[in-house]
C-alpha cells in the first residue's frame, strides 16, 4: 500500500471524469480474454472496459482499489506494494491492462517484468502512456523545462514511442502495435 497514492486518489472526486475517449476506445477494443488483469486499475474507469470472463484488479492505492471494487464488485482485487513483486501465479492471465501506469513507476523494469511472468505464453500486454518525443523537446526548447513538467506532477518517467519499444523488447515482448493519438502512446505487444 502506498500512503502517498491513497494521498493523491483522495483529492481526485468520486466518480471522477471519463477516461479520454481515445484511451477508452483503445481498451474497449481489446480483444476478449478469459483472464485479465489490470496492473495499476485506479478506480476501475478503464477496467470497466475491459472484456474478461475473470478480472483481477491491482493496485498499489487502497483508495483507489475500494473505489474500483465498488463500480466491479465480481472483480478480484489485488493490494500491492509498490517495488515488489506481483504476488500472483505464473502464467495466470491472457491479458495484461496496463494504463497510464508506467509513468508512475519506480522501477519499470520489474514491474513489466512481473507482468511478463504473469502471463500465458502469447499473452498480451496493453500499454498507455503519455508520448514524449520531438514535439516534447522542441516544447522544452522554445519555452522551458519548467513550462513542461510540474514540479509537483505524480509522473516519474518519460516515454517516447521509440523508448517504449525499446523497452518492451529488452523484457522479452513483441510489439504487435503502437501508435501514438492525442498526446498517448498506444501499444499492445505479446509475451
Amino acid at each position: 500500500m502506498s500512503r502517498y497514492d491513497d494521498e493523491i486518489w483522495e483529492l481526485v472526486p468520486d466518480p471522477g471524469p471519463r477516461p479520454p475517449a481515445h484511451i477508452e476506445r483503445f481498451v474497449a477494443a481489446l480483444a476478449p480474454a478469459g483472464t485479465a488483469l489490470d496492473l495499476g486499475c485506479g478506480d476501475g474507469r478503464l477496467s470497466a472496459s475491459l472484456r474478461a470472463q475473470d478480472l483481477c484488479l491491482a493496485d498499489v492505492s487502497e483508495v483507489a482499489l475500494s473505489r474500483a471494487a465498488g463500480r466491479l464488485p465480481a472483480a478480484c482485487t489485488l493490494l500491492l506494494e509498490p517495488d515488489a513483486g506481483l504476488p500472483l501465479p505464473d502464467t495466470a492471465f491472457e491479458l495484461v491492462l496496463c494504463a497510464e501506469t508506467l509513468e508512475h513507476v519506480r522501477d519499470v523494469q520489474l514491474l513489466l517484468s512481473e507482468a511478463r511472468r504473469v502471463l500465458v505464453p502469447g499473452g498480451r500486454l496493453a500499454v498507455t502512456t503519455p508520448s514524449h518525443g520531438r514535439a516534447t523537446g522542441l516544447d522544452i526548447l522554445l519555452r522551458g523545462f519548467e513550462h513542461r513538467f510540474d514540479p509537483l506532477s505524480p509522473h516519474l518517467r518519460f516515454f517516447s514511442a521509440r523508448s517504449l519499444e525499446g523497452l518492451l523488447d529488452e523484457l522479452g515482448f513483441h510489439l504487435r502495435s503502437q501508435v501514438r493519438e492525442e498526446g498517448t502512446l498506444l501499444a499492445l505487444a505479446t509475451r
